[in-house]
């Protein structure tokens, strides 16, 4: 098969070296420094299984900013460009996602279109109705950032759509769906073919339920840490019971990253009309957390106060959206001197907060550190750090 892969962000590269061991893969995005790494086999986000995918396999994939090159006649054409929540509008930016069927309409309309994309519940459907091009399926993706190749190659499960109006798509969403199978290390997956909509709705409901359990461990260790009790001790009770598990119950300054903070307001969003309490709970919650982190800092009166790390996740580099970012605001409102330790940054400042990355100098200049996950080089200065990690994982 020939697919073009329009997008190499975390998603984007991932599908394309997965499908790249079968198949000739030309990933396509609009910025050419991240071409030139991926040519010459080098990974341009952090990804343990992509930076060594790139540098050890026999992979047939080419990289390139030229459009004429990428949708020159494909089997599949996977869009997995970003899109971000627009505040203003309350909805996903799928500006990006129109930007390359638009492309596909001139170039190669009968060819297959999957969406790799997070979109709006009925979105999908709605694509039918404005373009030329008939066939079009969506696909989640269920990916942690820094291990997105490793949760291709084992995969939770696999899901691939087709319009509710189109049913003779069904065994192109088949097809796809083997073309993942093909390119992973684990083959005993389940393979569900559900129509678009519900798809859809199975990627915000998962990322909304995890959030779901960040929060509801949140804001356990919230009523702890006012009430004075152990709250590892009240997490190790709860998790015993199998119902529960002891698994994504580590507590944080607030979930954040590229995919829950938007998800869940997106859901929130499609909700309109139809009665719910949770997913508003599950939204409001997570800023109380990051609130009322921030008041535990301002009520201890620092001068200055140390951010290790913007990122998320441990083997990542992604910072968007972090928890942490919305608690420095807070905490600059209020007056306090905010210092960014960051190693993935390269200049002096990020949004005009100073930035030190020798850790000495840093750990020496803060009265406070706060870290949502601990780390060995904060120990020597464990006394200063402020953070509500447990267990040392994501």
């Amino acid at each position: 098969m020939n697919i073009t892969v329009a997008g190499t962000g975390y998603v984007g590269l991932s599908i394309s070296i997965l499908l790249a061991q079968n198949n000739d893969v030309t990933a396509c995005d609009i910025i050419q420094s991240k071409v030139d790494l991926i040519n010459n086999k080098k990974s341009p986000i952090v990804d343990k299984e992509i930076s060594e995918y790139l540098a050890s396999k026999s992979l047939n994939i080419t990289a390139t900013c030229d459009s004429d090159i990428a949708y020159n006649n494909p089997d599949y054409v996977v869009i997995a460009t970003p899109t971000n929540y627009d505040s203003e509008k309350n909805f996903f930016d799928t500006s990006s996602i129109e930007a390359v069927l638009s492309i596909v309409e001139k170039k190669c309309p009968e060819t297959t279109v999957v969406i790799k994309s997070t979109i709006p519940v009925g979105y999908t459907e709605s694509l039918l109705k404005r373009y030329k091009i008939r066939n079009i399926l969506f696909s989640p993706e269920f990916l942690r950032e820094g291990h997105a190749l490793y949760d291709n190659l084992y995969p939770s499960r696999i899901v691939v759509s087709y319009p509710k109006e189109r049913p003779e798509l069904n065994e192109k969403a088949r097809e796809f769906a083997s073309l993942l199978r093909d390119g992973a290390i684990k083959k005993e997956v389940e393979v569900l073919t559900p129509n678009c909509t519900e798809a859809e709705a199975i990627k915000l409901f998962a990322n909304t339920y995890l959030a779901l359990r960040v929060a509801y461990f949140n804001e356990l260790d919230t009523y702890a840490e006012v009430r004075g009790l152990d709250t590892k001790q009240i997490i190790q009770g709860i998790s015993l019971d199998p119902r529960i598990g002891d698994f994504y119950n580590n507590p944080s300054f607030g979930y954040g990253g590229y995919c829950l903070p938007k998800d869940t307001k997106q859901l929130l969003a499609n909700f309109n009309s139809v009665p719910q309490n949770l997913i508003q709970a599950i939204v409001d919650s997570n800023r109380t957390r990051k609130e009322f982190i921030a008041a535990q800092i301002l009520a201890k009166r620092p001068n200055t106060v140390g951010i290790y790390r913007l990122t998320m996740k441990a083997n990542s580099d992604n910072f968007r959206q972090s928890s942490i970012q919305d608690i420095m605001k807070i905490l600059r409102g209020e007056g306090i001197r905010v210092v960014i330790y960051e190693p993935t940054l390269k200049s002096d400042d990020f949004e005009k907060y100073p930035v030190n990355n020798d850790i000495k100098s840093f750990t020496s200049e803060c009265d406070m550190i706060l870290a949502n996950r601990m780390a060995d080089e904060l120990k020597e200065v464990q006394d200063k750090v402020y953070t509500r990690d447990l267990y040392s994982r994501d």
